[in-house]
């Protein structure tokens, strides 16, 4: 019984098990602050507890060479925002999940900054990270 318990996803949300949502949620607490400090948070060796490292590589080396691409932020999908604006405007959607992957629609801000992002994770070593993201008004 306890074994069912343990692999049931309440009883893990209840005992600490990591989430998508937390672990997004707990990542863009993180890298909204730096970015409004004008921090560069790729160069944070931190951004490995919540991107995946192949993610964070690319990044980097495109950010060396600068290739990074668009005229925007990788992870807001934006050029500026109101940090106080986003800090108290921020939903989160129930992820889609298929195996060791998620799928979450994120929205950040309100008015002109707002952003409408979809954010992609895989689940390793008991947390999620971050694999990609996505801007719902640019596909391209």
């Amino acid at each position: 019984m306890l074994l069912i318990c343990a692999l049931s996803p309440r009883f893990s949300v209840a005992m600490g098990a990591p989430t998508p949502e937390a672990d997004v949620k707990a990542f863009y607490a993180w890298y909204v602050p730096l970015t409004a400090q004008l921090k560069n948070p790729l160069i944070d060796d931190h951004i490995y507890a919540y991107v995946e490292k192949k993610t964070i590589d690319a990044l980097r080396d495109d950010y060396k060479h600068d290739k990074l691409p668009g005229d925007t932020d990788y992870f807001t999908k934006v050029q500026d925002f109101d940090e106080k604006d986003w800090a108290s405007h921020v939903v989160i959607r129930p992820p889609i999940t298929l195996d060791n992957v998620a799928v979450i629609l994120a929205t950040f801000g309100s008015g002109a900054t707002k952003s409408n992002i979809v954010i992609f994770l895989r689940q390793q070593g008991g947390t999620w990270k971050i694999m990609k993201v996505e801007d719902t008004d640019d596909p391209f």
